[in-house]
């Protein structure tokens, strides 16, 4: 999987290394194209490597904002927060924010200056998504890393006819472009037959 830690900057190398060891302490850990590795570690190199799909010019806050979006995310648990969609609601604002602060850190710490940092913590807090060409990049990312990584499970979960629900919910939020991604996704037989009656006009 790609990075975006293989430039000249040394700060980005920094920043990408000390992000990467951060998820590698995820306790929960998934497959992804044969190698189960640790699940936020593995989120955050798909992120980065469909930011540069989507992408091909996305600048270091971009590429730094998907290595951290979900950064030690198992850190706030879904069970902190109360059941039902409020309480859900609640987790994922908080999420961002943590998310966000924790970045923040990381790339002072390596010597990025305050507007890189802010333009970083804006991605992941999806500000101005909508309007703003990268957020929608940054939002695509995480639809198709969700459809790679946690379909399968999520259908068995919910059952297949709450999932139709979830992924036409997913696409309602992706650009023409990432759909038209969806079919490079490495899925199961069954799952691909899922994904297309969901996404069938």
């Amino acid at each position: 999987m790609s990075g975006p830690g293989s430039g000249p900057d040394p700060r980005r190398r920094a920043a990408v290394a000390a992000i990467d060891a951060a998820n590698a302490d995820d306790p929960e850990t998934i497959v992804v194209r044969g190698e189960r590795r640790p699940k936020e570690l593995a989120h955050a190199e798909l992120m980065t490597e469909w930011v540069r799909t989507l992408d091909p010019d996305a600048d270091d806050a971009q590429l730094l904002a998907a290595r951290a979006h979900h950064l030690r995310r198992w850190t706030l648990p879904r069970s902190s927060y109360p059941e039902g969609r409020a309480g859900y609601l609640r987790w994922r604002t908080a999420l961002r924010k943590q998310h966000s602060a924790e970045v923040a850190e990381i790339l002072a710490a390596v010597g990025y200056e305050p507007e890189l940092i802010a333009r970083v913590q804006a991605i992941v807090e999806k500000r101005g998504l909508g309007a703003d060409p990268a957020v929608q990049t940054h939002e695509d990312a995480l639809c198709l890393v969700f459809l790679e990584t946690q379909l399968a499970d999520t259908v068995e979960r919910l059952g297949e006819a709450k999932m139709l629900e979830v992924i036409r919910k997913t696409a309602a939020k992706m650009s023409p472009a990432a759909l038209a991604r969806v079919a490079d996704l490495p899925l199961r037989p069954q799952d691909r037959v899922l994904l297309t009656r969901a996404l069938a006009p």
